[in-house]
């Protein structure tokens, strides 16, 4: 990619926090050089977290030369966020409050599936962030952006709760932390069912030789079209360790919940090389995640969510319990982190 001089830079002697052109695009890039860690970031791309560089290796996998490859023919890479609902839904339409709100296919902002479903909501690709901070000091760098999805009639049409969300990038001791606030601004409860679909690679063996670990007690398997059966099953029915897996010959694509947490609330997911390893952890709110990774990529996501896929309608036939909502003037906040080591 071409990248240009910064527009300008805010530093303290290790963190760094700056704006900078990358062809033709206003993008923010944070530093720590102390540990020769940097994330870029692009806001008007979806606010879209693109490269997550490690002593010169970039731990994210965005497999474009540049912006406008991926624009011609966009797909998922980085950490892109996936709003107002997390992959699939089983009809073109949700339920809320005891109430169906059908998409206007006529929008043409709705994505569909093979199947016929809609997929990853419409938020993905949004150009409407705002950068409302972005700042570096001894405790490290980071940027916040806004999104208010009220201002546009297309999605409020599409799904029609007010509300704002700001995503928080935060690099500190070699890590990145992004964390998510979601603002309610509607007169009753907003289902909550929004996640990010992470991909995460390594560089010093394929993936075929990588090793992975799933903080997970049960899995929600899919059916044929990879929609939850509404049934669980023990995750080691799946892999028999989850603790400690091989990728190699085997496809993923599967919808895990029962987290184990540690002492602070958090679950670790791990991506193991030869030395290279990566750490996610999700936050308490993050309830439930996936693990994507087919057996011909290069790369592993995994997925910090707030709802299971199809949540929002089987919340509605009571099969799926644990959808969380947004009260009236509320507000929900967690984070999920990204911790590099052996580089």
């Amino acid at each position: 990619m071409r990248r240009r001089p910064f527009l300008f830079a805010l530093a303290a002697p290790n963190y760094s926090a700056a704006r900078r052109t990358v062809d033709g695009v206003e993008t923010i890039r944070l530093g720590d050089a102390a540990r020769g860690t940097t994330v870029s970031i692009v806001p008007t791309i979806g606010n879209m977290a693109y490269e997550m560089l490690v002593k010169g290796h970039n731990v994210l996998h965005f497999p474009f030369p540049s912006f406008d490859a991926f624009r011609r023919k966009p797909r998922m890479a980085g950490i892109p966020l996936l709003a107002p609902f997390a992959d699939r839904l089983d009809e073109a339409a949700f339920y809320a409050n005891g109430r169906r709100y059908a998409f206007d296919r006529a929008i043409g902002n709705m994505h569909f599936d093979s199947a016929g479903h809609p997929i990853h909501g419409f938020l993905t690709l949004a150009a409407d962030w705002q950068v409302t901070r972005l700042e570096a000091g001894a405790g490290g760098a980071e940027v916040t952006s806004r999104l208010d999805v009220s201002r546009r009639p297309e999605w409020m049409r599409q799904f029609p709760f007010p509300h704002t969300i700001e995503i928080t990038y935060s690099l500190r001791d070699g890590g990145l932390e992004v964390r998510t606030r979601v603002a309610n601004k509607a007169s009753e409860p907003m289902p909550m069912a929004m996640g990010y679909h992470s991909f995460f690679q390594l560089t010093d063996l394929p993936r075929e030789r990588w090793r992975a670990s799933l903080a997970a007690r049960t899995e929600w398997p899919f059916d044929a079209e990879l929609l939850p059966t509404g049934r669980t099953r023990p995750l080691r029915e799946l892999v028999p360790d989850p603790a400690d897996f091989a990728l190699a010959g085997r496809a993923f694509d599967n919808n895990f919940g029962g987290l184990v947490r540690d002492g602070k609330g958090r679950a670790r997911f791990s991506l193991r090389g030869a030395r290279q390893r990566l750490d996610v952890y999700f936050g308490a709110k993050f309830t439930t995640g996936e693990i994507y990774s087919p057996a011909d990529g290069a790369f592993v996501c995994f997925e910090p969510m707030t709802a299971i896929n199809n949540g929002l309608n089987l919340a509605h036939r009571g099969v799926y319990k644990e959808l969380q909502s947004i009260a009236p003037g509320g507000e929900w906040r967690e984070s999920f982190w990204v911790q590099p080591s052996g580089f």
